[in-house]
C-alpha cells in the first residue's frame, strides 16, 4: 500500500446515516444522523427510513469530510456497507458510494456489516489479541464469532429465529414501552428488583439462540396477570424490566462461556447495538474477573451503527486487496 490510504466510509443499513473517514487505519471523522420518526410508529418503517437516508447522507457525507480535514481530491478509496440490513436503506448507500467511486475513479469497497461490528475493537486501544471471541448483539442479530484474523472469522453459534434486540424491544412494547424499548429496559431495570419474576427457556442445540418464544413467555405471563389486576404492568414496570433483562442477559452469557470453554480462548470481547446494555457489560466484566478472561467492551459511540466501524473494516480490506466494482449490489441477508 502507498501512504496517506484516505478512505470515506458509508453506513445505512438501517436507521442511523453516518459517514467516516480513515486515514492510514486511523478514524479522523464518525458522523452519524439518527432517524427520529421511526418512534411514533413502534419500529423501523423501511421506506422512510430509505428517504430519510436520501436527504441526510450527502450532508452527512461532507460534515465527515470537513471534520477530518480532508477533501474529495485526497480520497483513495469509498467504502460503504453492502449488507446485511434493509434492502431500500442499503441502495441509497450503495448507490451512493458508487457515484463518488466513478466520479473520483478510486477503489470501491463492500462491507459486511456484521464483520464491521467485531473489528470496532480496532478502532482504538485496547484491542483483542487472535483468536478471540466476539459475542455480537444487535437489533437484527445474534452471533457468537471465533475472530481468528482481520478477515478471518467463524459463527460458533447464532439465532434462529429472533435476535436478542428484537426480544428486549418486543416485549417492551407489550409494556407500552416506546421504541426503541431496550435501552429504556435498561434504565428502567435499575429501579426494579431482577429476581422478582421467572420466564421460561428456550432449548437450542450447541451455541444456537432463540428468543422468539421469550417474548411469547413475556406476553401471556403479562396477559394472565392483567385479567387479574388490569394496572398489574404499570404498579410492576421496574421489576419486570429488571426480570425480562437479567433473564435475556443470562441466555447470552451461558452460550458465551460455554463458547469460550470449548474453544480454549480467554480473549473475549462483545460488539453491537445490545452491547451497549449495562447489564450486559457488567455481567461480561464479572464473569470474566471470575473465569480470568481478558475481556474488550467498545466504546458507546461504536456499539450503534456508526460508518467508522465500516472504515476501520474496509482500512483491512483495501490492505489484503478485497475490492469491489461497480456491479456491487446491496445484499440484505448477507452472511459471513
Amino acid at each position: 500500500m502507498k501512504m496517506n490510504e484516505v478512505i470515506v466510509a458509508i453506513e445505512s443499513s438501517c436507521d442511523e446515516t453516518s459517514a467516516s473517514v480513515c486515514v492510514d487505519g486511523e478514524i479522523k471523522s464518525n458522523v452519524i444522523a439518527t432517524q427520529e420518526i421511526h418512534s411514533k410508529y413502534g419500529g423501523v418503517v423501511p421506506e422512510l427510513a430509505s428517504r430519510a437516508h436520501q436527504q441526510a447522507i450527502a450532508p452527512v457525507v461532507m460534515e465527515a469530510l470537513e471534520r477530518a480535514g480532508v477533501e474529495k481530491k485526497d480520497l483513495t478509496a469509498v467504502a460503504f456497507t453492502q449488507g446485511p440490513g434493509l434492502l431500500g436503506a442499503l441502495l441509497v448507500g450503495t448507490s451512493f458510494a458508487k457515484s463518488m467511486s466513478l466520479g473520483l475513479k478510486i477503489p470501491l469497497i463492500g462491507v459486511n456489516h456484521m464483520q464491521a461490528h467485531i473489528l470496532a475493537h480496532f478502532i482504538e486501544e485496547p484491542q483483542p489479541k487472535f483468536p478471540f471471541i466476539c459475542l455480537t448483539v444487535s437489533g437484527g442479530h445474534t452471533q457468537i464469532v471465533k475472530v481468528n484474523d482481520y478477515l478471518d472469522m467463524t459463527v460458533l453459534g447464532q439465532t434462529q429465529d429472533d435476535a436478542v434486540g428484537e426480544a428486549f424491544d418486543k416485549c417492551a412494547k407489550i409494556m407500552g414501552i416506546p421504541y426503541p424499548g431496550g435501552p429504556l429496559i435498561d434504565k428502567m431495570s435499575k429501579s426494579g428488583d431482577p429476581n422478582r419474576f421467572e420466564f421460561s427457556k428456550t432449548d437450542m442445540p450447541d451455541l444456537d439462540y432463540s428468543f422468539s418464544g421469550i417474548k411469547t413467555s413475556f406476553l401471556y405471563f403479562t396477559q394472565n396477570q392483567t385479567q387479574k389486576n388490569s394496572d398489574f404492568i404499570e404498579e410492576n414496570k421496574y421489576d419486570l424490566a429488571a426480570s425480562i433483562q437479567r433473564h435475556l442477559i443470562g441466555m447470552l452469557m451461558e452460550k458465551l462461556e460455554l463458547a469460550a470453554e470449548r474453544e480454549g480462548i480467554n480473549q473475549i470481547a462483545i460488539a453491537g447495538g445490545v452491547s451497549a446494555n449495562s447489564e450486559l457489560r457488567s455481567t461480561l466484566i464479572s464473569t470474566g474477573e471470575e473465569k480470568g478472561w481478558e475481556v474488550y467492551i467498545p466504546k458507546f459511540e461504536y456499539c450503534t451503527d456508526n460508518a467508522a466501524m465500516i472504515a476501520m473494516t474496509a482500512y483491512y480490506q483495501l490492505k489484503g486487496g478485497q475490492l469491489s466494482d461497480l456491479t456491487a449490489s446491496p445484499m440484505p441477508r448477507w452472511k459471513f
